[in-house]
């Protein structure tokens, strides 16, 4: 069975280890999650980890050229980023607020995602 992790989809993460930007590295960078595999316990962050990948050139059927040599972003694993305080910009923990909610005149409770910083809504 896959983990369950507290970043998903579309939240904007900050990169929290690795090398600095100065030296080339990806470490402050904040980007949103394009995917989140779960089997390997890694996320796709937008402008993040990018990799020069090399595609065989081929045609497509209008006859325009394919392939050659793109950028590409790369799989980084779950712990190596944080998600960001929609309030203070800054990498933080994600808590949990339970709510009952009035839904088709029956009550429920829901999850609410919150900063653990600053307490807003993630």
């Amino acid at each position: 069975m896959a983990a369950k992790f507290k970043i998903k989809k579309g939240d904007l993460v900050q990169v929290i280890t690795g090398a600095k930007q100065e030296r080339g590295g990806d470490r402050g960078k904040q980007g949103k999650v394009l995917k989140v595999f779960p089997e390997t316990n890694r996320v796709l962050v937008e402008g993040v980890n990018t990799v020069t990948k090399h595609t065989k050139v081929g045609q497509s059927q209008r006859g325009t050229k394919t392939g050659g040599i793109e950028t590409v972003e790369a799989p980084l694993h779950i712990s190596n980023v944080a998600v960001v305080d929609p309030e203070t910009k800054k990498p933080t923990r994600v808590g949990y607020r339970t709510e009952t909610v009035e839904r088709d005149g029956r009550e429920r409770t829901v999850r609410i995602r919150v900063a653990k910083s600053s307490g807003k809504d993630l």
